[in-house]
């Protein structure tokens, strides 16, 4: 540890080393030690007869106020590392050049002869720089290092010696292993045992290379069987290669199969659509539009019957007359129904019913408000036309009854009368007969709606 400061006003007696001591510190070759030796005795001889005797010899070694000091210990130069912590690595170079220079120069001034009347102030610098120079001489450091300095030093060696102690424990610990493993052996066996020992280790050994050849023939077998492999892998590349030529091939066509099917499941789906339109549309509703105006009923805007406020023309009611008959002829057609006694004969305004058993006769559909003889006849024939329109009808409603019993008629059918009215003109009420050919159409419409969708099979 090297210290240095000023002293302060009070004066500290250090014993200084004498200059023996000094010389036998100093790292020098012994040639070097001697002369310097020689020249300091010469220097002193010359010192002693120049001082006058009342000067004495004791005020040189006592130091001055103004004094500097600067004490070595030599436990801590022998500690100093040769090698530089890693901070510092850097620098070796220089201060290997440094130190070389400092070595020389410390040499030199070993050889020198010191100044016979030295003051105390500037030998102590320069016993202080030469202790400086020898310390960087003998080490990768310069000196004199500052408190910041220092402190990085001690981390550095403190680190580098926890490295230390760590890999000498390592080796205590190996050695320490080492050494068990040489007592277990310096145990030692018998002769009989090493022998047993030995046929033991030779049985391993036939053990051990009859495994080996065994081992040998099964990799020859495995090298045949691996160039089966292989030519069999080589077939089985070529074969994938056809396979996925012709899955591709398949997956073209089944692309062009699937586009080709979407455009027929799109026409498919646009015919379905229109296909459904076309039977939620019904051309017998079109054709045979049933309804009612008031007290009339209608067929296709035409009024059935009249009532002596509403003079409904006759012209008007033969024209519904021939719709309605041909509502029923068509009806008795989709149905494939023919009648037993009578033949419809639908002709517009001047439709008529043919009677054909068991006596033929001809009934006119058709009325007229002329009042003379032979207009009450041709009347006569109309009442008997409509009887038998409704008994045809009549007729018409038992055969859909027995192909769907669930089918209801609101009014029922009797001879000439339809509910609870007549369908005569002759002799009755205007009011009645309106209302009787209003059951009519809608008997009519009952059995058009049940023919038409579809519920007779």
């Amino acid at each position: 540890m090297i210290a240095g400061s000023l002293p302060s006003e009070k004066t500290f007696h250090i014993p200084q080393p004498s200059e023996a001591e000094k010389l036998a510190l100093l790292q020098a070759p012994s040639s070097v030690k001697a002369a310097w030796q020689r020249s300091q005795n010469a220097t002193a001889s010359a010192s002693t007869s120049a001082v006058s005797p009342a000067i004495p010899q004791s005020t040189s070694s006592s130091p001055l106020p103004s004094e500097s000091f600067v004490l070595l210990q030599d436990s801590v130069i022998r500690s100093i590392p040769a090698s530089l912590p890693s901070q510092t690595r850097s620098q070796k170079g220089s201060s290997a050049s440094r130190r070389t220079t400092a070595k020389a120069g410390v040499v030199q001034r070993l050889a020198e002869p010191e100044h016979p009347n030295p003051s105390p102030l500037s030998h102590h610098l320069q016993s202080t720089l030469r202790l400086f120079n020898l310390l960087s001489s003998r080490t990768d450091i310069d000196h004199p290092l500052c408190a910041e300095c220092t402190q990085i030093l001690l981390t550095s060696l403190q680190r580098q010696l926890d490295e230390t102690k760590k890999e000498r424990d390592g080796y205590i610990a190996f050695e320490k292993e080492i050494r068990k493993e040489r007592e277990r052996d310096a145990q030692g066996l018998t002769r009989d045992e090493m022998a047993k020992k030995i046929d033991r280790l030779k049985e391993d050994e036939r053990v051990a290379i009859e495994q080996l050849k065994t081992a040998e023939r099964q990799r020859e077998l495995l090298d045949e069987e691996l160039k089966a492999l292989e030519l069999e892998q080589v077939a089985l590349e070529a074969e994938e290669a056809d396979f996925w030529r012709s899955y591709n091939e398949q997956i073209l066509g089944a692309d062009q199969q699937a586009a080709h099917l979407a455009s027929l499941r799109a026409a498919y789906a646009a015919d379905s659509a229109t296909l459904a339109k076309l039977e939620q549309a019904n051309v017998y509703n079109d054709a045979f539009c049933i309804g009612h105006e008031g007290v009339f009923g209608t067929i296709n805007g035409l009024r059935l019957g009249r009532v002596p406020n509403v003079p409904v023309e006759w012209a008007e009611i033969n024209a519904a007359w021939g719709q309605t008959l041909l509502l029923l002829y068509t009806i008795a057609r989709k149905l494939d129904f023919t009648f037993d006694n009578y033949r419809l004969v639908p002709m517009g305004s001047f439709s008529r019913i043919e009677k054909t058993a068991p006596d033929k006769a001809t009934y006119e559909l058709y009325g007229s408000g002329e009042i003379h003889i032979g207009r009450l006849l041709h009347n006569r024939r109309f009442d008997h036309a409509m009887v038998a329109f409704l008994d045809c009808m009549k007729h018409v409603i038992e055969y859909v009854k027995t192909q769907d019993p669930t089918v209801e008629f609101p009014h029922e059918i009797a001879r000439d009368k339809i509910g609870d009215v007549s369908v005569k003109l002759q002799f009755g009420h205007e009011e009645a007969w309106t209302r009787s050919l209003r059951h009519v159409l809608l008997a009519l419409k009952i059995l058009l709606k049940w023919t038409t969708n579809g519920s007779n099979g």
